[in-house]
């Protein structure tokens, strides 16, 4: 059985372990999530000795009883995996053109609809706990420019498969799903949410000069930027919107986040988390995320700066953030102690980020074989879903939507989608080539 195949077999597995699972969970941040973790936490970055003691049991359980997450916090519902799970799902109705994930996908986006962040005019999205940080704590619900792109694709991406498929487009502009679901959410309505996103993101989250040239930009609407990953989203859904809704504004705001994140790639083409001298970190998944973000760019504007970072990057990437075996390691250099040896989150990036450049950098693919045949072959659950960790000794088996399975979930179905479409056209290809041959060889023998 090829690739693919088992692929698709697996995702129908997820689907199935999904419907019985529920759309909440833990995360592996539930530890910190709570009052009494989240107050340890903050004891940390205050004080260091009497934090470490104060954490010491979260971590320890983190390494050796993640299951213990259930005594520290509840199930809660992701913005951020919803907008995969509905991304996910688009992406095999389009392989598949059943109705059915076309629901799915609609769905998720009624969840957000119903999950936006409250006390903002326009759509935006966070986190559904208390984050405390080293710089204090964003509260729940504080809209993240690193989790509303991901809804702004969703919308956008089922707005597109509303707006190809004319059977369901009826006089007022909703959807008639054949009767299988009452939609709320239609063309119009994607449309218009991914504009009021658009909004936000020029409008309330911040920009911060830092050349001539270029603006960092704040992760919240309340912060003081210098997050690398945060501008190269900004500047992705700001590029983005400037040629959907042809707002000339966004595109000149988008241009100054993408030369912060192009200014501040550094000479082994590497990108540290943020400029601020502190975290100066290199890890799977931020790199990931800029390099997603510039290749999105690319794809949209042709733009060569971004094009060439891209080279540096994975030149940088394939030589610093993988095992000997092939497979992703989450830190080119840790930081700190970590509790794990890999993420299925870095794993899911991984995919994405090969299947968006691998046109460009033909030695992805070998990169993106080897880490399906890693994901096929160990991080599998009898029950459908993925592992979320493997740790030093054993596995984290604790299901998070936000840390991997809604991510990997994506990154599967996009890879389907896409090996689809290929094998569509060659078969398109093959098929024309015949048919030339067979003309060819009617007008020798008249």
């Amino acid at each position: 059985m090829d690739t693919t195949k088992k692929v698709v077999g697996v995702l129908a597995d997820f689907t199935k372990w999904l419907d019985g699972y529920g759309e909440t969970s833990w995360d592996h941040q539930s530890f910190f999530a709570g009052r009494v973790g989240g107050a340890a936490k903050s004891l940390y970055y205050r004080q260091k000795l009497l934090g470490t003691a104060a954490v010491a049991p979260m971590i320890f359980c983190e390494a050796f009883l993640p299951a213990a997450r259930r005594l520290f916090h509840q199930r809660i519902r992701f913005a951020i995996a919803d907008a995969h799970y509905a991304m996910g799902f688009a992406f095999l109705h389009e392989a598949t053109g059943s109705d059915c994930y076309l629901e799915r996908a609609i769905h998720f986006l009624e969840e957000l609809k119903a999950s936006r962040s409250p006390g903002f005019k326009e759509h935006c999205w966070g986190y559904p706990f208390d984050w405390v940080w080293r710089g204090g704590t964003i509260k729940k619900g504080t809209p993240l420019i690193t989790t509303t792109p991901y809804c702004y694709e969703a919308f956008l991406q089922v707005a597109e498969l509303l707006k190809a498929d004319g059977r369901w487009q009826m006089a007022d502009g909703r959807q008639d799903l054949g009767g299988h679901l009452p939609s709320v959410v239609s063309r119009r309505d994607c449309m218009e949410i991914a504009e009021s996103i658009a909004r936000h993101a020029a409008n309330d989250i911040k920009d911060f000069t830092t050349s001539s040239n270029a603006s960092s930009c704040s992760y919240t609407p309340d912060d003081e930027g210098g997050v690398i990953n945060a501008a190269a989203y900004r500047a992705f859904l700001l590029t983005s919107a400037s040629q959907v809704f042809g707002n000339s504004a966004y595109g000149k705001i988008a241009e100054r986040n993408l030369n912060f994140v192009l200014e501040n790639q550094n000479a082994d083409g590497s990108w540290f988390y943020a400029v601020d001298g502190v975290r100066d970190f290199v890890d799977h998944y931020h790199t990931c995320f800029v390099m997603k973000a510039l290749a999105k760019i690319h794809d949209l504007t042709g733009h060569e700066p971004a094009l060439g970072a891209l080279r540096e990057g994975v030149s940088y990437y394939l030589n610093n953030l993988f095992d000997t075996d092939g497979l992703p390691k989450p830190f080119a250099k840790a930081p700190r102690l970590t509790v794990y040896k890999r993420e299925l989150y870095d794993c899911a990036e991984c995919i994405n980020l090969c299947l968006l450049l691998r046109d460009r950098f033909p030695e992805l693919e070998s990169t993106l074989e080897t880490v399906l045949r890693g994901i096929l072959k160990d991080w599998i659950k009898a029950d459908g879903s993925f592992r979320s960790r493997r740790l030093h000794f054993g596995w984290d088996n604790v299901p998070m939507h936000r840390w991997g399975q809604a991510q990997m979930f994506r990154a599967l179905a996009y890879y389907v989608c896409e090996q689809t479409k290929a094998e569509k056209l060659t078969t398109e290809t093959l098929t024309q080539k015949r048919n030339t041959e067979l003309l060819t060889a009617e007008m020798l023998k008249s």
